[in-house]
């Protein structure tokens, strides 16, 4: 009873007549004006509106409205997406689904950065790697779809970034520093050198001391992107990413220990030491680039290939032990296009293609002795090997009705190699075989301004590495992939003067052989499959010009985003340890989380960013017998432009995060042993600077 009330509140709070916009803007002082919404999503650019997927695009401009040190803010403006921070630095991601298995980073999304997938053979994705200010465009295309985009059960991200798209010469340089020692310095540099070559170089350096104890934070980052058509059917992309990242992990605190000081790191417990004892922190080099050429071979024929590869140095001091990782990959993307739009009435399109990678990854652990390696305590290696084929076709009947078919091959497996200790079989391979994965999908236009739209799709998410062989170092050959079927509705209204924009889904995901995360008596992870996991969910999103842009007014403009996810989510059967937790609540996933965002322009290039997320309670423990608490977050920055002689723009910025001074947990440790479930978020505290633009 209580889904079916939840269900009819959200459809009527989304039908107020409020619906989508985009802007052309430099900053959220400016005047907007109002322009068709278009994301990249299935091998190209298109509307929004005749999308068959619940999907998102966030604007450079979003980002750079919120606290620029961090994405967090903009992704959680998407409904159905949830992004936390256990401590400066260390991001997790929940895409339609629970950061049940993320405790430690990003596992059920697949992530791109143009054509070239981030994350690795292994199954990880290390997001925290990215500068926001580098980034032109995130696309979020929500729901699993493993027939395209290999393995993944709760979305894929696509990241455009600087240099791919630029129109205009453009230099800037941002200056801050805020509460908890944090200073933030930014560099970028995008050139059109002429209509066939451009190119973008971003540098960035940030460090913080953190809210609470070993939480400091250093990180350097280095980008490059460059676009050359070198003749009018022929053209190049290539990409390059350095970064230089490391934070302190202050560990997880118990209600008492958060109640005593929030701003404490974990204390000693039996015989387990101190977060602070060991420097436990995480320290990663990271080397990833990619080349990608795009061959236009007639009219309707084209080939897209791309070879990318990463190198990354790991180091992570932990209570426990001192873990050294060094991780390489190669891949290959490619694909042929065909499209055929000569009859106005029937157009038609398809794509055949394959993606591959391989990694190979060693694993070192020592004993800790406050922070330096001790004595050897294992030595494996790790060779993923993980491809896929597919294939789509997709029709547009009298430019209303769209049709789409994918079907994907997805084939994933790993060969282990345990040097030490020594033991009896020290070499085996884990298959997780072959899985068809097909999707199919369909948008209607019922006018020209209200779509509906209905998918069925197959989501396959293979355990990761840190699943394999977590930080227990027992490696688990046991473990099952992922699997589910996902049902899908959704509408989308616009007016005509695109004032308003609407957006609802609702959607049911049955997942096979669940992976959940477990905690030993040391603290250390492991893994197991809980069988069946059901996600029946609600999402509504509403964009709006409360006020359209005028210049007599002191207010000229305002915009309204709103965005609403109702998670209904259950454990099927579930029995681990003797304990029956069938049909409890999914840990980690609260029934609620409600997000707003106002952007307001004054006269002479004042601007004002209003930000309020409300995330309700949600289990810690698979038990359900320990809560967080809800919060509603609140920020606000402040922006004032001044032009200077030859366009020249000088911009000073001011914000407050947490302004309601809320005492919450952004990134609870899931099932913690010894109840130390929370990782206290800071204060109230304060950011400033300024960004020269030439």
């Amino acid at each position: 009873m209580l889904l079916k009330f939840n269900f009819f509140l959200l459809t009527a709070i989304l039908y107020i007549p409020f619906t989508v916009w985009s802007q052309t803007t430099d900053s959220i002082s400016d005047p907007q004006e109002i322009n068709p919404v278009n994301i990249n999503a299935y091998f190209s650019q298109q509307p929004i509106l005749e999308l068959t997927s619940a999907a998102q695009t966030i604007s450079p401009r979003l980002i750079e409205a919120q606290q620029t040190t961090t994405l967090i803010p903009a992704i959680n403006t998407v409904a159905g997406v949830r992004m936390e921070e256990r401590s400066p630095g260390s991001y997790r991601l929940a895409m339609r689904g629970s950061l049940i298995r993320s405790k430690f980073g990003i596992r059920n999304a697949k992530i791109y950065v143009d054509d070239f997938p981030l994350t690795d053979a292994g199954g990880n994705t290390y997001l925290n790697l990215l500068d926001p200010a580098a980034i032109n465009a995130i696309h979020i295309i929500k729901g699993p779809d493993g027939s395209l985009y290999g393995a993944n059960s709760g979305g894929v991200i696509n990241i455009a970034p600087n240099g791919f798209d630029v129109r205009k010469n453009h230099s800037s340089l941002l200056l801050s520093g805020g509460s908890f020692g944090l200073f933030q310095e930014q560099l970028s540099i995008q050139r059109k050198v002429t209509d066939n070559y451009s190119f973008s170089f971003d540098q960035s350096f940030t460090r913080s001391d953190g809210y609470r104890d070993n939480t400091a934070l250093n990180k350097k980052t280095f980008q490059t992107a460059h676009r050359w058509k070198y003749t009018p059917k022929n053209e190049l992309r290539f990409f390059a990413l350095y970064s230089d990242l490391g934070y302190r992990t202050p560990g997880g605190l118990t209600q008492a220990q958060m109640d005593e000081n929030p701003r404490m790191s974990r204390p000693a417990a039996g015989s387990n030491p101190g977060a602070k004892e060991q420097q436990a922190g995480i320290y990663n080099k990271t080397f990833y680039g990619g080349i990608a050429h795009h061959a236009q071979l007639n009219n309707k024929l084209s080939h897209t290939v791309s070879i990318f590869g990463s190198n990354t140095d790991f180091e992570n001091p932990f209570i426990t032990n001192y873990e050294y990782r060094t991780e390489n990959n190669l891949g290959l993307r490619t694909y042929f296009s065909y499209r055929n739009e000569d009859m106005q009435h029937f157009q038609w399109q398809m794509q055949l293609g394959f993606e591959g990678q391989k990694g190979w990854y060693e694993m070192e652990n020592f004993g800790n002795e406050q922070g330096k390696a001790s004595e050897l305590a294992d030595h494996d290696n790790l060779y993923n090997t993980q491809y896929s084929f597919f294939y789509r076709a997709m029709a547009k009947i009298f430019q209303r009705w769209t049709m789409e078919g994918s079907l994907g091959l997805n084939h994933s497996k790993v060969r282990y190699r345990q040097h030490y200790p020594e033991i009896e079989n020290p070499s085996g391979n884990i298959t997780f075989g072959s899985i068809w994965m097909p999707r199919i999908a369909t948008s209607y236009l019922i006018t020209d301004r209200f779509a509906v739209r209905g998918s069925i799709s197959k989501g396959y998410s293979t355990p990761t590495n840190e699943e394999i062989r977590p930080s227990d170092r027992i490696i688990n050959s046991s473990l099952l992939p992922e699997t589910g079927t996902n049902y899908e509705l959704g509408t989308r209204l616009e007016t005509n003067s695109r004032r308003f924009i609407a957006d609802l889904s609702i959607y049911h995901y049955k997942i096979k052989n669940g992976i959940v995360e477990q905690l030993n008596d040391n603290g250390e992870v492991y893994y197991l499959n809980a069988g069946e996991i059901k996600q029946n969910g609600v999402e509504a999103s509403i964009w709006a010009f409360i006020l359209t842009p005028k210049r007599e007014r002191f207010i000229r403009a305002m915009n309204l985003h709103s965005s609403v996810a109702y998670n209904h989510y259950r454990f099927g059967r579930y029995n681990v340890n003797g304990n029956d937790f069938s049909r409890n609540k999914v840990t980690a996933v609260p029934n609620w989380v409600w997000t707003n965002t106002f952007l307001i322009s004054f006269p002479k290039k004042f601007g004002l960013n209003l930000s309020h997320n409300f995330t309700s309670a949600m289990p810690l423990n698979d038990a359900n017998n320990a809560f967080s608490d809800k919060f509603h977050l609140v920020q606000v920055k402040g922006t004032w432009n001044m032009r200077l002689k030859n366009k020249q723009q000088l911009q000073f910025f001011a914000g407050v995060d947490n302004l309601l001074n809320e005492r919450y947990s952004l990134g609870n440790d899931i099932n913690a042993f010894g109840d130390r479930f929370f990782n206290p978020a800071p204060t109230r505290n304060y950011y400033g600077g300024m960004k020269v633009t030439l």
